[in-house]
């Protein structure tokens, strides 16, 4: 793992205190759902699910991803979908740069991101698309909707074995503003340091 981001994810992690009592309350749910599909010798594949899957539900994908990485847990896939596709925002992606991966883009009006985050690991590929996409699990998969618009207008989320609601403010409430950098990167490192949590409780 690439040094910045190991410093990054060993700050976040001993961050907990910075998680009040009721967000691990539901961190801890969510990581008994993983423990319960490792007893039976299944793959727990997370999916995060926002809106536009343009910000936090990458956040989520990624973090899971590179925090199960950093401690080591086996048999964890992770994914993020939207209610519709748009692209990831160069917004998020600049937050990730920022704290250490190595990001190519394919460009185009939704470009597959490579996110790299360790010499000897496969990229993360990141990409806009609906929560259904074939590039998803289409059955017994764990849905973390990681915004309150997402959560209510998708009573159902079609496959899911469980379901949870985790849900994060909008970084893009501060887009053009003086405060864009800080308010995406303070997203990125909660839920950074809510994935570090969760698969510490694994």
């Amino acid at each position: 793992m690439y040094p910045k981001i190991r410093h990054f994810l060993s700050e976040a992690a001993a961050s907990s205190s910075d998680i009040s009592a009721e967000r691990k309350e539901l961190l801890e749910k969510i990581a008994a759902a993983v423990r319960q599909r490792q007893k039976q010798g299944k793959i727990s594949q997370l999916i995060f699910i926002c809106t536009h899957n343009s910000r936090r539900s990458h956040f989520g994908q990624v973090w899971a991803a590179v925090a199960a990485h950093y401690f080591g847990m086996q048999n964890i896939e992770t994914f993020s979908g939207g209610t519709e596709a748009t692209a990831f925002n160069p917004r998020a992606v600049a937050a990730l740069e920022r704290v250490g991966f190595r990001v190519e883009n394919s460009g185009g009006e939704n470009p597959r991101y490579r996110l790299h985050f360790a010499e000897v690991v496969a990229p993360l590929v990141c990409f806009s698309k609906k929560y259904d996409d074939l590039a998803n699990p289409q059955k017994d998969f764990i849905a973390i909707m990681t915004c309150s618009e997402a959560d209510e207008n998708c009573p159902i989320i079609r496959g899911a074995k469980h379901r949870f609601s985790l849900t994060y403010r909008d970084p893009k409430e501060a887009d053009s503003t003086h405060r864009e950098a800080a308010r995406y990167d303070e997203r990125c490192r909660q839920i950074a340091t809510e994935m570090c949590y969760l698969m510490q409780s694994l």
